[in-house]
């Protein structure tokens, strides 16, 4: 049987055998993968991206990306207004809507009206996020669930959503955007490390689920990005002396560093991967670096 997925082409050869640890037959495939050009291996062009948070920081530069390469990118993000300006910048097949994802009906609303314009959805990127900075004591049940509700509770949701779409049509990518913290937590943000070590797991048990579907569930983690919301926090001199010292790469990241490990994850590339984590951070979690002296 030859089938194609994007720019892929497979041959699969299959005997039917039945395992003796099994009581149905089971399918022992040989997997002849032929390129039919290099580039398009990484194609995403014409899938249709759905990206909450899209509006802008690292939802934005990789609707951006998304975009360039031909793809028919739907964002969405709390505020009606960002969500328009960003469009525009966007260009190309970008549209977008209102959606605040801690409100399970809005989620829902997106999802089917993305459904209804486009038909489908071949990817699902869950960048949508909050955080609040404290000391653990200090933290509110209402801190608690304002990051939870945003950062796991809708991702959750919308994964079910979309997931059940990709489900029917037996295909379909979703990438859960974690973070540094699910390689080891920072001080002060609590909530927020309980809902990326949450999505951690949402990745691993969507994955093990899905696989037998054809519905691919994977992680980006990001390390230290520099964008709007984290500009003030990386303009003290001690900040930035301390990331120049543990990055390998002696830098912060940028939102477009992204971008490229998104596609990747969403193209014919990754077909065989399923369940994991990328960390795109800088050599950061490659390990720790240590004032130890010259001999």
């Amino acid at each position: 049987m030859t089938r194609r997925h994007g720019s892929l082409t497979a041959r699969r050869n299959c005997a039917e055998r039945t395992s003796p640890r099994r009581t149905h037959a089971s399918s022992w495939c040989k997997r002849k993968v032929v390129l039919l050009n290099p580039s398009e291996l990484f194609s995403v062009e014409s899938q249709i991206v759905l990206i909450t948070g899209g509006s802008r920081g690292i939802g934005r530069a990789i609707a951006e990306g998304f975009a360039a390469a031909n793809a028919t990118v739907v964002i969405c993000s709390r505020d009606a207004d960002s969500v328009e300006r960003a469009v525009s910048s966007i260009g190309g097949n970008a549209s977008g809507m209102a959606c605040d994802v801690s409100q399970p009906d809005q989620v829902k609303r997106t999802v089917q009206s993305v459904l209804d314009q486009h038909g489908r959805i071949d990817t699902l990127i869950n960048v949508a996020g909050v955080n609040r900075r404290k000391p653990a004591e200090s933290v509110t049940v209402e801190d608690y669930d304002f990051v939870m509700d945003t950062n796991l509770k809708g991702a959750f949701v919308m994964s079910l959503e979309v997931g059940r779409h990709m489900i029917e049509r037996k295909s379909g990518t979703q990438i859960n955007i974690e973070s540094l913290n699910t390689w080891m937590p920072l001080k002060g943000v609590l909530p927020y490390a309980v809902s990326k070590f949450g999505m951690q797991g949402m990745t691993k048990a969507l994955a093990l689920e899905w696989g037998q579907h054809s519905v691919r569930v994977n992680s980006l983690a990001p390390g230290f990005i520099l964008t709007d919301l984290t500009k003030k926090l990386w303009s003290d001199p001690t900040m930035q002396k301390w990331n120049e010292q543990n990055a390998p790469l002696g830098r912060l990241g940028q939102p477009e560093d992204m971008v490229g490990t998104a596609i990747f994850l969403a193209s014919p590339a990754s077909a065989f991967m399923t369940g994991q984590t990328l960390f795109v951070d800088g050599g950061f979690s490659a390990g720790w670096s240590w004032p130890i002296p010259p001999e």
